[in-house]
């Protein structure tokens, strides 16, 4: 089963046991879920979460309740411009700065209060929160098909900002979670922790297995390297 297959699987399963939520359907996205406050909590409760002050998040709704939370707690959150599309290409939610943490932390209100910033200006993250279509208890990922979540994350090692020690995790419906190998290439980012509204899975990646080096230029083609701005202040082989 190839990584569409997977995806339209798992959004079929979503939608027919009544388990997807708003926004519907949830077809041709990060699909959000039932129990997606209950998935925030239980990652909050990892030492991984509590010794971050530094997130980088995923925009999508089923990790709402992840980004509200770390504002909450006084942690600062990156969110990626969409498609990286702007020079200053990361969005910076400072709780100091944020008088509305619900609405800040929304896709749709976030401008109001986030400042752009390039790659440069982010810290070093402590925690990097991926939203997901399907995973495995072993860390691998299927997203919704794009490649952005795993370039961003190529963006920000290529200026220092993760490494190989930043963990990843991801909340997720049960449903999810699949027993079949996922296809895995050198650009994917896998996981650390998978975790679901019953449970909390450590995915034991170790080292540099599953940590891209870098911005793979093979698959950028001349089109997505114009669209992009940020890629041009980087080294091509």
């Amino acid at each position: 089963m190839d990584k569409q297959d997977l995806r339209e699987r798992v959004w079929d399963a979503l939608e027919a046991s009544g388990a997807a939520r708003f926004p519907f359907p949830p077809h041709g996205r990060i699909p959000n879920f039932e129990g997606a406050a209950e998935a925030a909590d239980r990652l909050a409760a990892r030492p991984e979460w509590q010794a971050a002050e530094v997130v980088k998040a995923n925009p999508d709704a089923p990790q709402l309740p992840v980004r509200r939370r770390a504002l909450r707690e006084g942690k600062t959150v990156y969110m990626a411009v969409p498609r990286l599309r702007d020079e200053n290409c990361f969005l910076e939610l400072d709780p100091a700065r944020i008088d509305d943490v619900d609405a800040a932390a929304t896709i749709s209100h976030v401008d109001d209060y986030a400042v752009r910033v390039g790659p440069e200006a982010v810290p070093t993250v402590d925690l990097v929160v991926s939203g997901s279509v399907a995973v495995t208890e072993s860390g691998a990922r299927v997203g919704k098909g794009e490649g952005y979540s795993d370039l961003e994350f190529a963006v920000l090692r290529e200026f220092g900002r993760v490494d190989d020690a930043t963990p990843v995790a991801t909340t997720v419906h049960e449903r999810q979670v699949i027993a079949e190998a996922v296809p895995v290439d050198a650009h994917d980012v896998a996981l650390d922790l998978v975790v679901t509204p019953e449970r909390t899975v450590e995915t034991g990646r170790s080292g540099s297995e599953g940590r891209p080096a870098g911005v793979d230029w093979d698959l950028l083609d001349a089109e997505r390297r114009r669209e992009i701005p940020v890629l041009d202040r980087l080294d091509r082989p």
